[in-house]
C-alpha cells in the first residue's frame, strides 16, 4: 500500500526542481560577456648549446642560472696547438723587413735605369748597358710584388688561425638564461650538447581558440595576458601567428603571441588567462546560443531560465487508506531534469 508524503514535500521538490533547472541555465555564457581562454607562458627560445668542433673542455664559465649576452663565452676547449699557430701566424704578418728592402731595391733600380737612359743619349755607355739596367728594375718590380703577395698571404694565415681559436671557444647564440649544464671541465665533447640556454625575453604565449572564433583574431591584435603566478597580474601581448589549419579532433586552432619581459617578472612555464575581448557566443562551439536580451538559452528538455509558470489549481484526490480515514494524495514530483 503506498505511504503518503509528509506534509510540504510537495514544495520541496518543486523548489530543488527549480534550483537545479536556474544552475543548469547559469552555467550558459552571458551574452557580450568577455570570456579568456586558457593559455601557457613558454621561452620564446629554448637552444642546445655545442662546441664547434671536438676537443677536451678546458674550462666553463657560467652555472645554471646565470644570464648571459649573445656572442658571450660560455665554455674553452683545450687549444694549446691553435693557440702557438696563431701566435707564430702573427709574427710572421708583422715581419716588414722583406717588403721594406724590396722597395729600396725597386728605387735604386729606377735611379739606375734613369741614368743609364742618360749615358746612352750621350754616347757613353752602350745600350745593352741600359738594358740591363731596365731589366733590372722590371725585377725589381716583381720582387716588390712577391713581397707584398707574401706578406698578404701572412695575414690570410693570421685570420685563419685566429678562427681555428676562437672555434675552440663555445660562445652564447642567443641572450638568455642558462637552464642547465651537462659537461664539466676534462669531458670530452663531440656531439653532445654542453649547455642549455633559453631566451626570456621576450616570452612565448601558446593558447587553443575554439573554432567559432576563426577570423576573429588577426596577427598584430592585442591581448591581456594574466599569469596565474608571479608578481605581475596584467600584461599586454601582441598575436604574431594564427594557425590557418583547424584541429578536427577538438575543433580548435592555435594562436601564438609575444609577451615582453624586459624585467624578467614573468616566469616561463607558467599557466595563464589570455582574454582577446571576445565574448562567450564567440567562443561557444557550435550550437544552441543565447538569442540577444535572452540570458541564458533554452537547453533541450530543460526549462527556461524564470519563475515557473503557475499551474492552475487542481482538486486533490482522496485515497482511501481505511474503511474509516481518508488522505488526500499528494500531487505527484515534477519530472526531475535530464542530465546535462
Amino acid at each position: 500500500m503506498p505511504q503518503p508524503l509528509p506534509s510540504g514535500a510537495p514544495r520541496r521538490l518543486a523548489a530543488t526542481a527549480t534550483a537545479l533547472v536556474l544552475a543548469c541555465a547559469s552555467s550558459w555564457p552571458r551574452a557580450g560577456a568577455a570570456q579568456p581562454l586558457d593559455c601557457l607562458i613558454q621561452p620564446n627560445q629554448v637552444v642546445s648549446v655545442g662546441a664547434p668542433v671536438p676537443g677536451v673542455i678546458e674550462a666553463i664559465d657560467v652555472e645554471r642560472g646565470d644570464s648571459v649576452r649573445r656572442g658571450q663565452v660560455l665554455a674553452r676547449l683545450a687549444a694549446d696547438v691553435e693557440r702557438a699557430s696563431a701566435e707564430l701566424a702573427a709574427v710572421r704578418a708583422q715581419q716588414n723587413a722583406e717588403l721594406m728592402a724590396a722597395e729600396r731595391s725597386r728605387e735604386f733600380a729606377r735611379r739606375e735605369m734613369s741614368r743609364a737612359r742618360e749615358l746612352v743619349s750621350e754616347h757613353f755607355v752602350s745600350k745593352a748597358a741600359a738594358d740591363k739596367a731596365e731589366t733590372e728594375s722590371q725585377v725589381s718590380e716583381d720582387r716588390l710584388q712577391q713581397a707584398q703577395e707574401r706578406r698578404r698571404q701572412a695575414e690570410l694565415e693570421l685570420r685563419l688561425a685566429e678562427a681555428q681559436l676562437s672555434r675552440r671557444q663555445v660562445r652564447a647564440p642567443i641572450s638568455g638564461i642558462v637552464t642547465d649544464r651537462f659537461l664539466s671541465a676534462g669531458e670530452h665533447v663531440e656531439d653532445k650538447p654542453v649547455l642549455r640556454l633559453v631566451e626570456v625575453n621576450p616570452l612565448r604565449v601558446e593558447v587553443v581558440v575554439p573554432a567559432a572564433a576563426f577570423g576573429m583574431i588577426g596577427v598584430g591584435a592585442r591581448a591581456l595576458v594574466r599569469p596565474e603566478v608571479g608578481p605581475v597580474k596584467d600584461a599586454q601581448a601582441t598575436v604574431t601567428i594564427v594557425d590557418r589549419v583547424l584541429d578536427p579532433a577538438s575543433n580548435t586552432f592555435r594562436v601564438r603571441l609575444a609577451l615582453p619581459n624586459p624585467d624578467l617578472r614573468i616566469p616561463a612555464g607558467a599557466r595563464c588567462k589570455v582574454d582577446f575581448g571576445l565574448d562567450a557566443q564567440a567562443l561557444t562551439p557550435a550550437g544552441p546560443r543565447a538569442p540577444a536580451g535572452v540570458a541564458a538559452p533554452a537547453m533541450p528538455g530543460v526549462p527556461a531560465a524564470g519563475p515557473p509558470p503557475a499551474r492552475p489549481p487542481q482538486p486533490s484526490p482522496r485515497v482511501e487508506t481505511s474503511p474509516r480515514t481518508s488522505v488526500a494524495a499528494a500531487p505527484a514530483a515534477p519530472p526531475a531534469p535530464p542530465p546535462r
